[in-house]
């Protein structure tokens, strides 16, 4: 049977996202508030990208990662906030079904490649402390650009995988999700097929996707700690440790707010809350993420001061 022959049976042809109802005395101020965080995340990743691109001073592993990083902050950004808007402004938002696959899909997308990409970054610091006579032998710029091309089509294969184990269900109805975007345990909700292989397969591709990352993360920074603690110098201590400082920030964003989503039982949470700690996770990170990399790094702050003083 066809994509387009399963679409066809099924009952719910359209999916109405509920967003957050009740707001009509703050509705303009939390409308005004999205679109500053929106338009501050998408300046300020854009920014990070332009300035590796302009800037001769920042052609480095590290950096070429961080562009990567906020091409992953402005596709889930610009994948989630417009539907949230519309969701706002009238209170609910209405999409088919397949416009809702297809929203999941740029999710699970830009959420998979953030994971890889942040184990990446955390061997690059690995190899820079631990082992920095071999570090430009090693991160080569083929290299980075080859891994950078296998995280993306990893990402795309896993998601794909997870779209069509989806697209494969029946859905009968409801076809209302109380959520503000098309999340993939509320759109498992709706369907009246047999869900427990596709969740147990969810768990499986979690751990890949997820929780192996991560323990890659966790043992690139206790190498980290055991090499620095052994250097005798509090300078290079200090120095050390401000290198990783910026990535270990943004991963405890990245992984708090995502155990936060995903790992603790939802059924004792309210839906508010739920709500909540999805905005942080889809539109507040990727606000903050290309703030500490600035704010934390001189290079890219001096590339800043040039690209504006050129411009002047």
């Amino acid at each position: 049977m066809s994509f387009f022959q399963m679409f066809l049976r099924n009952n719910v042809t359209s999916i109405i996202l509920l967003g957050f109802p009740n707001l009509s005395n703050i509705q303009f101020l939390f409308f005004s508030l999205m679109i500053i965080l929106y338009c501050g995340a998408i300046s300020g990743n854009l920014l990070i990208m332009v300035l590796y691109l302009v800037s001769k001073t920042l052609q480095s592993p590290m950096y070429f990662f961080i562009t990567q990083l906020s091409l992953c902050d402005i596709l889930v950004t610009t994948d989630i906030v417009p539907i949230l808007l519309h969701t706002i402004m009238y209170g609910v938002s209405t999409m088919t079904l397949i416009g809702c696959f297809i929203q999941l899909s740029f999710f699970l997308l830009s959420d998979t490649s953030e994971c890889f990409l942040l184990s990446v970054m955390s061997y690059d610091r690995y190899l820079a402390i631990c082992n920095p006579l071999h570090y430009h032998s090693i991160m080569t710029h083929h290299f980075c650009v080859t891994s950078v091309r296998v995280i993306w089509l990893v990402a795309f294969i896993l998601t794909l995988i997870n779209i069509i184990s989806i697209y494969s269900l029946h859905f009968c109805g409801p076809h209302i999700i109380d959520h503000f975007y098309c999340d993939y345990e509320p759109i498992l909700q709706l369907s009246c097929s047999d869900t427990s292989i596709i969740q147990k397969m969810n768990l499986l591709l979690g751990f890949l996707i997820a929780t192996g990352p991560f323990i890659i993360i966790v043992m690139s920074y206790v190498y980290i700690v055991m090499t620095v603690l052994k250097i005798p110098s509090n300078t290079r201590i200090h120095k050390a440790f401000s290198t990783c400082s910026s990535h270990l920030i943004v991963v405890s964003m990245f992984y708090g707010t995502l155990m936060a989503v995903y790992m603790f039982p939802t059924k004792g949470q309210s839906l508010t809350l739920s709500k909540i700690l999805s905005l942080m996770y889809t539109v507040l990170t990727p606000l903050l993420n290309p703030i500490i990399y600035s704010l934390r790094n001189k290079d890219i702050k001096e590339a800043f001061l040039k690209l504006k003083c050129n411009n002047l």
